[in-house]
């Protein structure tokens, strides 16, 4: 059988309106290619029946930009590159005039030895890379424990008054990048210049009996326990706060009219954006805080101590899930299918 081909042009045969096209498609594929290497920030989903990676901040910037006044950045965000010792970060903001403006949006505290350069007054653009040399200073990485949670989800496939571990738990890990100063052996200062969710925590879900008696579950038919099963284990349940600011979050929303099942929902994505660490910030993106807010600065509509607070972070993340997913549930939804929110 004869085979019939087309003739393949030459990038030198390309007409201009082909050669524009052609240089299109290849920078599209060297952001896409960029956008692999900054975003390393990965972390396994345990919780998954198959390995997932998604970045540690609830949204990728380039979503987020693509996403005009949602939760991320809004068109006019500039990205700058500020490095500390040799360690590169990026801040976004959409009202950089000069160094200064940067290092604020970034909340980079300078420290009186600190060398800047270019200078505090010199204007940015997105080309400008900012260089800071802390002297007596190095980078130390550090791995800290995320507490897992207990979830407790009601079954009728077991008699009621009994229980049942359906998934153990497991603490998840946090990585933090520290700016530590020393002295005479001593730590003078340290500055946490990165931390993400390495691993997510696994929660421990204990299943609980709601059947009227026992006989009556075991003769269900396998079908019917499975479907049982299937439908608590998709159910949010009950989860017990594993610290002080989750018991907190826990009877804020109660007070405040919202459900143990809201509350199951909230712990679970901040268990996966930043582990409840008030001070988490993604160096590839900016995101800062409980709810890795992009940028951080966004949650000063919900208090001026948004950098600091727990209350406050937590406070402008249920409005955030209001206002963009209705709900807090629905917020969990939507990161159930795009490991992010």
């Amino acid at each position: 059988m004869a085979k019939h081909r087309k003739s393949t042009p030459t990038l030198a045969s390309l007409s201009k309106r082909q050669w524009t096209r052609f240089v299109s498609v290849v920078g599209a594929v060297g952001l896409l290619a960029g956008a692999g290497v900054v975003s390393h920030s990965f972390y396994q989903d345990s919780t998954s029946s198959h390995a997932s990676t998604t970045s540690f901040s609830a949204t990728a910037a380039s979503k987020e930009v693509s996403r005009s006044g949602q939760r991320g950045a809004v068109d006019g965000t500039s990205y700058v590159t500020v490095k500390i010792n040799g360690k590169s970060r990026t801040v976004l903001g959409t009202k950089f005039t000069d160094v200064k403006s940067v290092l604020d949006a970034g909340d980079i505290v300078l420290e009186p030895e600190d060398t800047v350069s270019p200078s505090l007054n010199t204007k940015v653009t997105e080309s400008t890379v900012i260089t800071i040399e802390r002297a007596g200073a190095t980078l130390e990485t550090t791995d800290s424990d995320i507490t897992f949670n207990v979830v407790k989800k009601e079954t009728d496939a077991l008699p009621k008054g009994t229980e049942k571990v359906q998934q153990e738990g497991k603490n998840g890990v946090m990585e933090a990048t520290n700016l530590v100063t020393r002295a005479g052996g001593k730590i003078v200062s340290s500055t946490t210049f990165a931390s993400y969710v390495k691993t997510a925590p696994t929660d421990k879900i204990i299943l609980v009996g709601t059947g009227s008696t026992a006989s009556s579950s075991s003769s269900s038919s396998s079908s019917s326990s499975s479907s049982s099963s299937s439908s608590a284990a998709s159910s949010l349940g009950t989860t017990v706060p594993a610290s002080e600011m989750q018991t907190w979050a826990h009877d804020y929303l109660i007070a405040n009219g919202y459900t143990e099942a809201d509350f199951t929902a909230a712990v679970y994505i901040i268990n996966h954006e930043s582990g409840w660490r008030v001070d988490a910030t993604n160096a590839s993106s900016g995101a800062y805080g409980l709810p890795q807010a992009l940028p951080g600065s966004k949650m000063a509509s919900a208090g001026a101590d948004w950098a600091t607070n727990y209350q406050t972070q937590f406070k402008w993340f249920v409005s955030y899930c209001n206002q963009r997913y209705g709900s807090v549930q629905g917020a969990y939804s939507y990161w159930q299918t795009h490991h992010s929110y």
